[in-house]
């Protein structure tokens, strides 16, 4: 997939946005799971069961998004997205136990994943052959803003506020970003010949020659970047739940420090995603991809084996660096590679990433349980060496039909 320069117009800006709430969401919520778990009396494996819901409200969201889609339009759904994730963050930190709490972040997940959706189709359909280096640059955003998430989750913690004071601000961020959105829709009606999509499924980019016909089939090479896909989500979530735990296990910190040290994953992580346009463009995306497991196991290494706080910032912030490109990047070359079929191949991805998100951090929770946090995560590397391999073989059959 060739690239090309970025612009960073005002309706990219806006649609950085959306990322920015589910960055703060994502990291905020993430590494409060073994704290919350301790707040309700429940085992880690049940904390992770918060994972499932998400899936669950992601996989409805691939499921509905569609039909929605066709009945709504873009601007409208992507606002009522936001929205819908705001009243699910308020349920959540409002909620006194477990039965409550599980079918919020549910909500949260639906909400998120349909304005998600609509944010990256927009972009990849807006900036065609940058869409590898718009979508990594708003994950990148999105996890700068997340940066603060787990500092303000040790900080509530250790001034007596709670975790869900930090999580709470998110509900203030996507009712922001939803009226912005709003503002830019009004824009785009009342506007002359506007240039971006504000409505139902629309074609996002010509079929190039020996490119994906249309149709319900999926592009050459899906398979294998699907696999990348599971790979980055399994990375990016098991890490975030569950590196507080592996933390205090390994070095005694308490659980303010501990959780503190999961920013050094989102400095690295945004570090890379907002060098994704110059590396995109020098290297290719599925080059970077296929390269970005590699480095997460180098990550991984030394937090494993770290014995000091300092030591697991270290690992974690190279481990970062590994996994801020990787679902960005797999998404856009999963979009990019599907032409004329993007909405559809959106909704494969939102299911496939609610599904891993949902059975990745519960089955590393329940390995926790049993074996311990150090132990579990040999998961992590297994996981990197598939996700570079499905890089590579899904790059290969797609670059055979032309479609990188």
């Amino acid at each position: 997939m060739p690239a090309s320069r970025l612009r960073r117009d005002g309706y990219t800006l806006t649609h950085y946005s959306v990322l920015v709430v589910w960055g703060w969401f994502l990291y905020s919520f993430s590494p409060s799971v073994p704290l919350l778990a301790d707040d309700l009396g429940v085992s880690k494996a049940v904390g992770g069961l918060h994972g499932t819901a998400m899936a669950a409200g992601a996989i409805v969201a691939a499921f509905v998004l569609p039909r929605l889609l066709r009945v709504l339009g873009r601007s409208r759904l992507l606002v009522a997205g936001l929205v819908t994730l705001a009243l699910g963050v308020a349920g959540f930190v409002c909620a006194p136990g477990i039965a409550l709490t599980l079918p919020s972040i549910a909500v949260v997940a639906l909400g998120g994943n349909v304005a998600i959706s609509i944010a990256q189709l927009n972009l990849s359909g807006h900036h065609g052959a940058a869409a590898p280096a718009a979508i990594t640059e708003a994950n990148g955003v999105g996890s700068g803003i997340g940066l603060v998430g787990p500092l303000a989750v040790g900080l509530a913690v250790a001034i007596g506020w709670g975790w869900r004071a930090a999580v709470a601000v998110t509900v203030v961020l996507a009712l922001a970003s939803a009226l912005a959105l709003s503002r830019l829709a009004r824009r785009a009606a009342t506007a002359d010949g506007a240039a971006v999509p504000t409505a139902g499924p629309e074609v996002l980019a010509p079929v190039a020659a020996g490119g994906a016909a249309p149709g319900r089939r999926l592009a050459p090479g899906t398979a294998g970047l699907l696999v990348a896909l599971v790979a980055a989500m399994t990375l990016e979530n098991a890490t975030t739940y569950w590196s507080t735990s592996l933390v205090t296990e390994r070095t005694g910190a308490d659980a303010s420090i501990a959780t503190a040290t999961t920013a050094g994953l989102l400095v690295g992580m945004t570090a890379v995603r907002l060098l994704g346009a110059p590396l995109t463009r020098r290297f290719g995306a599925d080059r970077v991809l296929a390269a970005s497991f590699l480095l997460a196991i180098a990550g991984w290494a030394v937090l494993w084996t770290a014995q000091s706080p300092g030591v697991a910032v270290a690992g974690l912030v190279l481990a970062g660096l590994g996994y801020g490109s990787q679902y960005p990047l797999a998404v856009a070359l999963l979009l990019g590679i599907a032409r004329e079929g993007a909405d559809r191949a959106q909704a494969v991805v939102t299911f496939v990433a609610g599904a891993t998100v949902g059975i990745a951090p519960f089955l590393l929770g329940a390995a926790a349980d049993a074996v311990g946090t150090h132990a579990a995560f040999v998961a992590i590397p297994v996981m990197a060496v598939l996700g570079a391999a499905g890089t590579v073989v899904g790059a290969r059959a797609a670059r055979s039909r032309g479609l990188l």
